[in-house]
C-alpha cells in the first residue's frame, strides 16, 4: 500500500512538472512566441498609431492594415458594439488553435502582449513591432466571431 502511494504521488508530481513546462506563456496553456509575426513593441518606438474599430457586424475596420518590416505600431481598438470583442495578431495556425481553446473554456479573459479584450463601448491597444516581411492575421476569437468573418491582415513590406 506504502508503495501504491508512492507511486501516485510521483505521478502527480510528474504530471504536474510537466503542464507547468507545456502551459506556454500565461495560464492559458499557449504560447505567442511565434517570432515570424514579430514580438512585443515598445511604447517609446512606436512610429505610428492605426485606430482599429470592432463591429457586432463581426467586422474590423479596416480589416486590412499596410505597415513596414520592423515597425512598431500602437493598435487603439475601440468596441463599438454591445458584446464583447478582441483583437488578436497570429499566424493563422495560432489563430485556429487559440479559437479551440476559447471555445472550450468560454469567458476565457487574457492580457497577452498580441492581444487585447474589449469590452463593449471600450477602447484598448496593442503595441507591436513587425519582424519580417508577409502577411499577418488578425481575428476575434470570442466563440462564433471568427467563423462569422471577424478577422484581418496586416501586410507587412521590405520598408517601414
Amino acid at each position: 500500500m506504502k508503495n501504491a502511494i508512492q507511486l501516485v504521488a510521483a505521478c502527480a508530481a510528474l504530471v504536474l512538472a510537466s503542464s507547468t513546462f507545456a502551459a506556454g506563456n500565461h495560464a492559458g496553456g499557449h504560447d505567442h512566441g511565434d517570432a515570424s509575426i514579430g514580438q512585443p513593441g515598445v511604447a517609446s518606438k512606436v512610429t505610428r498609431t492605426i485606430a482599429i474599430d470592432m463591429q457586432d457586424t463581426m467586422r474590423f475596420t479596416p480589416s486590412e492594415v499596410r505597415v513596414g518590416k520592423g515597425e512598431t505600431v500602437r493598435f487603439v481598438v475601440t468596441n463599438s458594439g454591445k458584446t464583447q470583442h478582441e483583437f488578436h495578431l497570429g499566424t493563422p495556425a495560432e489563430l485556429k488553435e487559440h479559437q479551440t481553446q476559447m471555445a472550450s473554456m468560454p469567458g476565457m479573459v487574457h492580457a497577452d502582449p498580441n492581444q487585447v479584450s474589449v469590452a463593449p463601448g471600450k477602447t484598448g491597444e496593442v503595441i507591436w513591432q513587425f519582424a519580417t516581411a508577409g502577411n499577418v492575421s488578425f481575428a476575434c476569437l470570442v466563440p462564433g466571431h471568427y467563423e462569422a468573418g471577424m478577422q484581418g491582415t496586416v501586410h507587412v513590406g521590405a520598408k517601414p
